[in-house]
């Protein structure tokens, strides 16, 4: 294959030691490395491929206009947004394979932005000295995007700071030359979910789904999954959404860090894509199972999954909030939108015998659903658990009828 080209992206007057380390990194792999300087006040002491003023040109601007802003919160913003639109054109022309950038908070600001314009499938890698902070939020992550810490290099380059550098420098090169870009012929429908230990629905519906003539993509509902499914959708590559966990939803509503956002089922819907909804474990909220437990969950139903995730059982007037919150969500929806409500159970924990078996609490969720879920979103009640083959079933005739009526293209 030809010899990828890598952009990379970061203020060229303050890190120039660490962007000409990065290139030379990439170009002894045998790739071309571009520079592209996000710098606001002062010019680099070498030369770039892509300067600052040509960023703040493709924001529409120029940069003493950004420098004149006088608040460097604006000025990051509107160069992100000049250093965004660059790089998805160099993309879309086929100029690069694959972007890297660094930085501390300032810089990942901006790199999160670059990141999240881009393409599914084409590398993206972020050396920040913030990765894995909990300022990141959820909903600003790309869902391919790769970060790693920039361990020790806020100011000069070291040797602790040139080992991450050269990794991820190795990371967006490997990929570039690795990468296969998803390019299916079959329509992908985006399915949620927790693991088979508490919600197995996917286990009948991914081969019913497949023989249909659609590739499934099955979304792991902590935090990232849901948010990965969220911006696939609104970038129009789903053409049907199954949204049976909605854990994120309630955690959300209830403060956990487990969050996908405060968007979470409103992509699609805002999107127009066709979804069928259900609310797998939406009754629980998790939190880290290492943490100390907060107080006001100390006296209730409580079960740590592994030592990563726990989760407690809310109270009956927590059900019927977030019940609201949900229907609040579907009531935006610019698209078909079918509920279905299993009268059974929305867990396997919650079955009778489990650890969070509260039938009172459940027929509180479903009565507020009834009550405030209005048309055109359609609601099924079902008198079956969600792990049952009924609610398997129960989709799939949901799907068929849109199949038939022209709403979902096979």
């Amino acid at each position: 294959m030809t010899a990828p080209v890598i952009l990379i992206i970061g203020t060229a007057d303050t890190k120039a030691d660490e962007l000409l380390f990065m290139k030379h990194c990439i170009e002894q792999q045998g790739a071309t490395a571009l520079v592209m300087d996000v710098s606001v006040l002062d010019d680099p002491p070498f030369g770039v491929d892509i300067s600052r003023h040509e960023v703040a040109t493709a924001a529409g601007t120029t940069n003493q206009a950004i420098i004149d802003l006088g608040d460097e919160n604006l000025a990051m913003a509107k160069t992100a947004e000049g250093a965004g639109n660059l790089t998805l054109e160099l993309q879309q022309q086929g100029r690069i394979d694959g972007v890297i950038a660094l930085g501390g908070t300032m810089g990942t600001d901006l790199a999160l932005d670059v990141a999240s314009m881009l393409p599914l499938g084409v590398p993206k890698v972020v050396l920040s000295t913030v990765a894995f902070s909990p300022l990141l939020p959820p909903e600003r992550i790309a869902p391919d995007l790769v970060m790693m810490l920039w361990a020790g290099g806020l100011y000069g380059l070291n040797s602790i700071c040139r080992a991450s550098l050269s990794q991820a420098c190795g990371a967006v090169v490997g990929a570039a030359r690795a990468v296969l870009p998803p390019q299916t012929e079959r329509p992908v429908i985006g399915l949620t979910s927790l693991g088979t230990s508490s919600l197995k629905y996917m286990v009948p519906l991914k081969p019913a789904l497949e023989a249909r003539g659609f590739e499934v993509a099955v979304f792991h509902t902590t935090g990232m999954g849901g948010r990965a499914m969220e911006t696939l959708a609104a970038r129009g590559r789903l053409a049907a959404v199954l949204d049976f966990s909605l854990i994120e939803v309630s955690n959300h509503h209830n403060g956990s860090v487990v969050s996908a956002g405060a968007d979470r089922l409103e992509a699609a819907g805002r999107a127009g894509v066709p979804q069928i909804v259900a609310p797998g474990g939406v009754t629980l909220i998790d939190m880290q199972a290492w943490a100390e437990v907060p107080e006001k969950y100390r006296q209730r139903g409580f079960h740590a999954h592994n030592r990563l995730i726990a989760c407690a059982i809310m109270e009956a007037a927590e059900k019927r909030s977030v019940a609201r919150a949900i229907a609040a969500k579907l009531a935006k929806a610019q698209g078909p939108t079918s509920f279905i409500m299993p009268l059974g159970g929305i867990d396997e924990w919650d079955k009778e015998g489990g650890p969070f078996h509260d039938p009172a609490g459940l027929a509180a969720f479903a009565e507020e659903i009834r009550a405030h879920l209005k048309p055109p979103v359609e609601l099924i009640e079902l008198d079956a658990h969600i792990n049952d083959q009924a609610f398997a079933d129960s989709a799939l005739a949901v799907l068929d009828r849109w199949i038939s009526d022209g709403v979902v293209a096979v």
